[in-house]
């Protein structure tokens, strides 16, 4: 399911018009993405939690060369499902 299926399934489940629906979805994800930016975890209860993991910097090889280069440490968002997501796709 891409993004555009989803707001054509929230809009159908919900009752709301496309427009209002794609509003909806992308406050959700705006939201979610904000509270990751500034290091908040974004729980859902029963569905999963977002959160912001951490990758140390290390030393990697250019695999064309094969000479030794540097990797930055990077942030990456993270997502954990919770209980009844999993119960649910078993």
């Amino acid at each position: 399911m891409n993004k555009q299926e989803l707001i054509a399934s929230v809009a159908e489940t919900t009752g709301l018009g496309r427009s209002d629906a794609t509003r909806a979805v992308e406050g959700v994800l705006d939201s979610i993405t904000a509270a990751l930016k500034s290091g908040n975890e974004v729980r859902l209860v029963g569905f999963g939690t977002f959160s912001v993991g951490k990758r140390k910097a290390s030393t990697g090889r250019n695999p064309r060369t094969g000479a030794p280069m540097n990797i930055k440490a990077t942030s990456q968002p993270k997502f954990r499902a919770g209980k009844l997501l999993k119960d649910s796709v078993n």
